[in-house]
């Protein structure tokens, strides 16, 4: 069982180039019914039923699990049972027929341009680290780079005279433009800035911390953290923020899905639908607070 999920967790890596966060959450997710399995002395995922699945997820949400997270778990699961059924490992999908509710998908949060703005105006130009963040968010919000993807950049990924990047993925890179200020600030950044701290000679990073090393993912996180505090936004802002800011910004002003889908790297054109959902959910809350006869 555990071999047939980490093959799983490897094609959806390797194959499907699945981000980052999307493997945890399979391993995650999977590794807890793994356990559920074995407590109900279900030693091989051939003998799971839809019953099994069902009471397991049912299990889940009187435990008080989030909707969202329960949504999720199924998915995973059925995701794992579709690739053991493409691999000739079941002769049966036992998740076949599992939906979550329609009430179960989460929106992601977005933030609109003026709180865009507001925030990219946190850090100045006027010191060497504020100059570096506000080439890492501004870059960020540029291009929708996953957090993992723009702490990986190396220095020969962009080229700021024409005006895009390189983002090295699994299978191909993507090559993703950048507008003409952002262009602007990183020249800035790696001439004033992020040659002069890099640690070693030959240091390929694009970002650095002040010790002249890589930035990581927990030291980009507390800056955007810092700055979010500093904008006075209410809303949670994370690096997924901003990267879903970003796609739904070029939805709203008539950007085609399929090239948001090749420039945000999704494996599947269903993920990038979710924003399309954002801004069907926005015109009803539009026209029940503002038509004259929707709230009679």
């Amino acid at each position: 069982m555990h071999q047939q999920i980490e093959n799983f967790i490897l094609y959806m890596k390797k194959e499907k180039n699945a981000a980052e966060n999307t493997i945890s959450s399979y391993r995650r997710d999977l590794s807890a019914f793994s356990d559920y399995l074995k407590s109900r002395n279900i030693g091989a995922l051939s003998r799971v039923t839809p019953l099994v699945i069902d009471d397991y997820l049912s299990g889940l949400s009187k435990a008080g699990k989030k909707p969202s997270t329960v949504s999720r778990t199924g998915s995973s699961i059925r995701s794992l049972f579709r690739y053991l059924g493409l691999h000739g490992d079941i002769s049966v999908n036992p998740a076949r027929n599992i939906r979550p509710g329609p009430s179960t998908r989460q929106l992601p949060h977005v933030l609109s341009g003026a709180e865009v703005d507001l925030l990219l105006s946190q850090p100045s130009e006027n010191s060497a680290k504020e100059l570096r963040d506000r080439a890492m968010l501004e870059l960020l919000y540029a291009t929708g780079l996953r957090v993992t993807e723009l702490i990986s950049l190396n220095v020969g990924d962009v080229n700021t005279e024409i005006g895009f990047i390189r983002v090295m993925g699994d299978k191909e890179p993507r090559i993703i433009p950048i507008y003409d200020s952002c262009c602007r600030i990183l020249r800035k950044y790696i001439d004033l800035v992020r040659n002069i701290i890099a640690a070693a000679e030959g240091e390929p990073a694009l970002f650095l911390n002040l010790s002249g090393t890589r930035m990581s993912r927990q030291g980009f996180w507390k800056i955007l953290k810092g700055y979010a505090e500093s904008a006075g936004i209410s809303k949670d802002i994370t690096p997924q923020t901003l990267r879903h800011s970003f796609a739904l910004h070029l939805l709203e002003n008539g950007a085609d899905l399929k090239m948001i889908q090749t420039m945000m790297g999704h494996a599947d054109i269903s993920s990038t639908q979710v924003y399309n959902e954002i801004i069907r959910s926005k015109v009803h809350r539009t026209y029940t607070m503002f038509h004259p006869h929707a709230a009679r």
